[in-house]
């Protein structure tokens, strides 16, 4: 019979079918053990006559055997669960089987010794047990013929590396070949019938055994410390799979990782901001509000906040077309009366600026579309100066012309005083906003200028979640570097609240208290997440944190004014800057210089533009790596 006819007759075998195999096998086993009973107990001497005539107590043991191993269940015990089900009932079933053999063997006048029956009991259990794990192991070479098992390595050799083994030796899917583990007393050791090898030895084991899997057998093992193995082992082609502790497989334990959702507002050195806008509303009811950048992190929760101003209708405007499709899908979800008005466009497109105004009659608008990632931009200038610096004043230009009666430029804490394109973008829109307010006519045209935003896009806490999720490290760019902070909600409550006590001209700012420490940042999070800072002080802690240098154009501080003068509003916790801006003239040949340079695709010469009319700008940051 070929391989196919094995694999087809194995794996076609009905339920029932191996029960009568079964049951057959513990019948037929009778005149096998009695033989061997008898031969071993009259080695070198001869069989008595008495037991040659008395050959009718095999047939009555047969049918015995075989009514006692299914009044037993011994059939229906299935050849995976021989090593743990089967050896109790076919312990009994020997010594029913054996004593039944002695007492036939007696009422036939005892030709053989009583001995030869307990020699005969101990030869059945073994071999009803054995006979089972020569077919498990039979029927598993037959099922591997067309479906190999994997090879995989199990990371830890203690108790519950064993445990594993054990459960996994008769897996049909998975061959456990080798233990691994770091210590080095259990090198060359032989534990549940596998060698116990040292990571070092990992590559050659899988050249030679093709080692495709690696299970992490040690359950009380940090995350990260499961991470930091992956991350090792993942390289060399391997996939690594991590056990569950025995409290999580028990339900005391959830079966997620251990870093539970962060609160941004955990982080902040201040109370945080949470005005109930109620000043806000008599500005924004009934109104028509325009947001730029709709889709993005600030501009949707824009959105949010201005539905409990009630204003008329809200224009969502953005570039991307899945951020708009999401925040509408959201804004309709959550709005009660408000018309809401997804527009796809550009602030660069004057024609979209101009047709958005006009067709929707848009009375107040919140400016917050920008490129804002700072590497991003540092790499693309022209791209980010076009879009932040020239996006701004069509938006502007077009507010004006349609007599917009509020326009709030959403700043950013990196155009004061900007050592990086994307600052120095945003410092010339703000330029841009003071000329405009400083013009005739009936738009109140301000600025509302704010620190970094927990929880944005590409901010820090969602980096640090993700590189404390993979088991570290965190990466800082410099061992002091701070930044002011503020909440997603907190920061789009300023510009709804700012906006309303516009005059024109205003730069408002929020007080921020103190910066905080990144380093101190980074603290927190590893910890609230329950794990510990691994460094000199502490060499097996969990999460490691890495200087990484500073990227390019960032400052290790960064500020909120430009001069030193600033007015109280009558919100305590917002202030009006009182800073100088250039006059139209200016204005005029910085955009003009500005735009030439964009023009030619000449970047050197669009950093000289903003160097000669930025103040500031582009200074080396300290410590600064290119």
């Amino acid at each position: 019979m070929g391989q196919t006819q094995l694999y087809k007759f194995a794996t076609n075998l009905t339920r029932g079918q191996k029960q009568l195999i079964l049951l057959f096998a513990d019948v037929l086993t009778i005149p096998v053990a009695m033989f061997v009973a008898l031969a071993i107990q009259y080695i070198g001497r001869p069989v008595p006559y008495g037991l040659l005539n008395d050959w009718e107590i095999i047939p009555v043991l047969m049918v015995l055997s075989g009514s006692l191993s299914y009044a037993l269940g011994m059939n229906r015990i299935q050849l995976n669960d021989t090593e743990t089900a089967g050896p109790a009932p076919a312990a009994l079933h020997a010594v029913v089987v054996g004593l039944a053999a002695a007492l036939l063997n007696m009422v036939a006048g005892s030709p053989v010794h009583w001995s030869a029956y307990f020699t005969f009991g101990l030869i059945l259990f073994v071999g009803t047990v054995a006979i089972r794990l020569m077919m498990r192991r039979v029927f598993l070479a037959i099922l591997h013929m067309k479906n190999p098992r994997t090879g995989v390595l199990i990371y830890g050799a203690g108790r519950t590396g064993m445990q594993l083994a054990t459960a996994l030796r008769h897996d049909p899917r998975i061959q456990p070949v080798a233990f691994i583990d770091d210590n080095p007393a259990m090198r060359r050791m032989t534990v549940a019938g596998m060698p116990v090898i040292a990571p070092k030895d990992i590559e050659d084991l899988i050249r030679k055994k093709n080692i495709q899997r690696v299970l992490l057998a040690m359950p009380s093992l940090s995350a990260p410390q499961k991470m930091r193995i992956s991350k090792r082992l993942t390289p060399l082609g391997l996939e690594v799979q991590a056990l569950p502790s025995f409290a999580q497989l028990a339900g005391e334990e959830e079966l997620v990782d251990k870093l539970k959702p962060v609160q941004p507002a955990d982080f902040l050195p201040r109370k945080q901001f949470d005005d109930d806008l109620a000043t806000a509303m008599p500005v924004f009811r009934g109104k028509t509000v325009l947001v730029t950048g709709a889709g993005g992190s600030i501009g949707s929760e824009l959105c949010r906040q201005l539905l409990h101003c009630r204003p008329a209708r809200i224009v969502l405007l953005d570039s991307s077309e899945l951020a708009l499709y999401t925040i509408d899908g959201e804004m309709n979800a959550l709005s009660t009366g408000v018309e809401i008005v997804p527009m796809l466009g550009s602030v660069t497109d004057a024609r979209v600026c101009r047709d958005v105004l006009e067709a929707h009659g848009v009375q107040i608008v919140l400016h917050a579309a920008a490129y804002k990632h700072v590497p991003l931009v540092e790499r693309n200038p022209l791209t980010g100066l076009f879009n932040n610096v020239f996006g701004s004043r069509t938006m502007a230009e077009a507010a004006r012309e349609y007599g917009v009666e509020r326009f709030m430029l959403v700043s950013t804490d990196k155009a004061v005083r900007p050592t990086n394109v994307m600052g120095a973008s945003k410092r010339m829109a703000e330029m841009i906003v003071q000329d405009m307010a400083s013009r005739p006519g009936d738009t109140r045209f301000s600025i509302v200028r704010f620190g970094n935003v927990l929880g944005s896009s590409g901010s820090v806490i969602p980096l640090f979640e993700e590189q404390i999720a993979n088991g570290g490290p965190v990466t800082l760019t410099h061992a002091d570097v701070t930044r002011y902070f503020m909440t997603i909600p907190e920061a789009a409550r300023l510009v709804v609240v700012s906006a309303a006590m516009a005059r024109g001209g205003d730069v408002f700012v929020l007080d921020m208290g103190r910066p905080v420490p990144i380093r101190e940042l980074a603290h927190q999070m590893i910890e609230m997440a329950g794990y510990t800072v691994r460094d000199d002080q502490n060499p097996d802690g969990d999460i490691e944190i890495k200087i990484t240098g500073l990227r390019l154009g960032e400052k290790l501080h960064e500020e909120l004014l430009i001069g030193e003068e600033f007015m109280t509003t009558q919100h305590p916790k917002i202030t009006r800057a009182r800073e100088i801006c250039l006059s139209e003239i200016e204005i005029a040949t910085a955009l003009k210089d500005l735009r030439n340079a964009i023009d030619v695709s000449d970047p050197d010469a669009a950093r000289e533009v903003l160097a000669r009319w930025v103040e500031g700008s582009m200074r080396p940051a300290q410590g600064q790596v290119g």
